[in-house]
């Protein structure tokens, strides 16, 4: 199953990012690596939100993840949300319907 983290951002996300940025990649790259997360980034122009694809068998992962982000920790995320989706065409498609 697929997961979508989404982010709602601060307005000077660009600005204060930095001072995080670092650690909060390291935490991503750590959950791709163990499979979990398989794409993410920030939606530019405004860049006023972020979206984090997650795949398993539960939300587990993705809650997780928003739990121990530096970027949530340190404020520059107003809201997070985790939803399932449900993914029906493409290569990595969980419920593929042709």
């Amino acid at each position: 199953m697929h997961y979508l983290l989404s982010y709602d951002l601060v307005p000077d996300y660009l600005e204060r990012r930095g001072a995080h940025r670092e650690r909060h990649l390291k935490l991503a790259w750590a959950a791709a690596e163990r499979g979990e997360l398989l794409l993410a980034g920030a939606l530019t122009e405004p860049a006023d939100t972020a979206v984090l694809l997650f795949t398993g068998d539960s939300p587990a992962a993705a809650q997780a993840f928003a739990e121990a982000d530096p970027y949530v920790q340190a404020g520059l995320v107003t809201r997070w949300r985790v939803r399932e989706w449900t993914t029906v065409v493409g290569e990595g498609a969980a419920s593929p319907v042709r």
